[in-house]
């Protein structure tokens, strides 16, 4: 399988399921492959037939950035090392889920969430502790009972119980049918993922992004998320505003680069601003509005900014 069906396999369960897909982001390096929307679910989809290919600083990045918009990362693959990823099965690549198309499919699809989760040693599945307890406590099974029939610790069984161990396939099925009740908790693969702590200082804030026009976007009072691997440089955003950042000179290789970030914009629910270095022959590309660097420096406060933003907006046109 190459890249370009997996890709194309990802679009399909997608949209079969309802969500608005932005164009393939075909910029390299990129942390990104396709940003998709249904209702207040935000995707960011990274396409890798190894997902063992996938390095730390393009997960780093592609974490920030959802967390950043509110988003989920997630990571499509074929196979990992030496066998292809099992159906059903979340594998995790530096906290990112990955899984197979099918598993994708299932979830978003059928409905049908995913209850295994591979880890060093194996296929584990994580277990309803409260519904152990109980099941336990209604067959008057003491906890030293129930670990000698399943030839575990005590211990173990209390961990389960805690919700504090996952367990393996087979002792899950063993239980499952000792207690004749349903044990495994499905996996939510839409989970919070919060900002890397590369990307924040220590009290939780963005660090000051080093390029000098973000730099002068941040000190009109924005927060900024510089972004190396994607069609713009930053995300920006004040309490009213958010709009993917470019930054460039005006070349025919920035207007495809702002196409790009204006259908990305649509899926994210955010602006799309080019900031041009010197002349721009232009004032829109599509949603993306192009601002030249001298109207950036008249500029005094993030309110400002904003109106100057949707003044050009109302005013954009195809390019």
């Amino acid at each position: 399988m190459t890249k370009d069906i997996l890709i194309h396999q990802i679009i399909d369960v997608l949209e079969k399921s309802n969500f608005t897909v932005s164009s393939r982001c075909n910029i390299r390096p990129r942390s990104f492959d396709l940003a998709a929307r249904q209702d207040d679910v935000l995707l960011f989809c990274k396409a890798l037939y190894n997902i063992d290919s996938l390095n730390e600083e393009t997960a780093s990045e592609m974490k920030a950035l959802a967390g950043y918009l509110g988003g989920t990362p997630m990571l499509i693959g074929a196979k990992t090392r030496d066998q292809m990823l099992e159906d059903s099965v979340v594998y995790v690549r530096y906290e990112i889920p990955a899984l197979n198309v099918q598993t994708l499919y299932d979830y978003f699809v059928e409905g049908i969430p995913p209850l295994i989760s591979a880890a060093p040693g194996g296929l584990y599945v994580s277990i309803d502790g409260d519904v152990l307890r109980d099941a336990r406590s209604q067959l008057s099974m003491s906890i030293g009972s129930l670990a000698s029939h399943l030839g575990v610790s005590r211990r173990t069984i209390s961990k389960y119980e805690e919700g504090c161990m996952d367990a393996s396939i087979d002792v899950v099925l063993e239980l499952e049918e000792l207690l004749d009740v349903a044990l495994a908790k499905s996996i939510d693969i839409l989970g919070p993922f919060h900002r890397s702590r590369q990307e924040t200082d220590e009290n939780g804030t963005l660090h000051p992004p080093t390029n000098g026009i973000l730099s002068f976007i941040y000190g009109l009072g924005y927060d900024v998320l510089s972004i190396s691997q994607a069609p713009f440089n930053a995300v920006s955003r004040d309490c009213s505003t958010t709009f993917l950042t470019g930054v460039s000179k005006y070349s025919n290789a920035m207007v495809k680069r702002a196409h790009l970030m204006s259908n990305i914009s649509t899926i994210t629910r955010t602006r799309s601003v080019y900031i041009i270095e010197g002349e721009s022959k232009i004032t829109s590309v599509e949603h993306t509005v192009l601002i030249e660097r001298k109207e950036l420096d008249s500029l005094s406060d993030s309110e400002e900014l904003d109106d100057l933003i949707s003044e050009r907006a109302s005013e954009s046109v195809d390019y």
